[in-house]
């Protein structure tokens, strides 16, 4: 059964760090499904905690669906609990790969506005001001678990050739393309970031939670900035992968990044 996160996590440092511990530890399947996790007091003297820390812990990860708890029977990782559709990303397809998740996951428009463009947003598209922007705000799916919270900036003379419907169904890469915008490259940076409240109830995961942070900038082939993608993803549904080539000069070497032929990104069970 796919688990729901819906609360915060612990209060308290020890019980929040100790909730994390226990939680990549199920989810790297170092407790495999079904079996039993140390008792209470177990817990407290291997992490050198309080029961009272221990309980909370154990709450918050009652509450993300990953264990249950029962008097007399212990705690017991949930079967299901870390069985889900997980799509993987090679670095090297980018472009594909945008296809592949528009194919694969479906999107709920939550706003659409046109507004001047933030600061950041104006130097990235490189934009000059008061330059207007699109800014619509999307939710994705993946078999109904929420995976990714979408904010992307176009601007406005391009997104006058789609609407708001046009948003909801079809993925922005195939309407910048059918606006007439021929995408050449775009420049990418990943980081990790901690879910804000409203962000964390439309992604289904605990306040507070590590989340997967992408900020993108597509460029057309004449070097023009047609849209800015800031995007929050859920790390149990979303991985990047990259394969290296050991580069050797003599006595040292490097690793350098293998650039491959595009190829379909695969969708995967975890």
């Amino acid at each position: 059964m796919p688990r729901r996160m819906n609360g915060a996590t612990p209060t308290g440092e020890k019980a929040r760090r100790l909730y994390l511990m226990l939680r990549e530890d199920i989810l790297r399947g170092n407790y495999p499904e079904g079996t039993r996790l140390p008792g209470e007091q177990r817990l407290a003297a291997g992490h050198d905690v309080s029961r009272v820390t221990v309980r909370r812990a154990l709450e918050a990860l009652e509450a993300d669906g990953l264990i249950s708890r029962r008097a007399g029977s212990g705690t017991q990782v949930r079967v299901g609990a870390t069985q889900r559709t997980r799509i993987s990303a090679d670095f090297a397809t980018l472009m594909p790969l945008l296809v592949e998740i528009g194919r694969a996951t479906q999107a709920r428009l939550l706003s659409c506005v046109y507004a001047p463009a933030p600061a950041s947003v104006a130097a990235a598209l490189m934009l000059p001001p008061p330059a207007r922007v699109q800014t619509a705000v999307r939710l994705r799916t993946l078999e109904a678990q929420p995976f990714s919270h979408l904010t992307t900036h176009v601007p406005e003379d391009i997104a006058s050739h789609f609407s708001e419907a046009d948003l909801a169904t079809t993925p922005l890469f195939r309407l910048l393309e059918r606006s007439g915008v021929k995408i050449d490259s775009a420049e990418q940076s990943v980081t990790a970031t901690l879910a804000a409240p409203e962000v964390a109830e439309l992604l289904e995961v605990s306040v507070g939670a590590a989340l997967l942070s992408i900020e993108r900038v597509v460029l057309d082939d004449t070097g023009r900035g047609v849209e800015y993608l800031s995007a929050l993803y859920r790390p149990d549904m979303f991985r990047f992968e990259m394969t290296l080539n050991r580069i050797s000069d003599g006595e040292s070497g490097h690793w350098a990044p293998l650039v491959s032929e595009p190829k379909d990104s695969s969708v995967t069970e975890r």
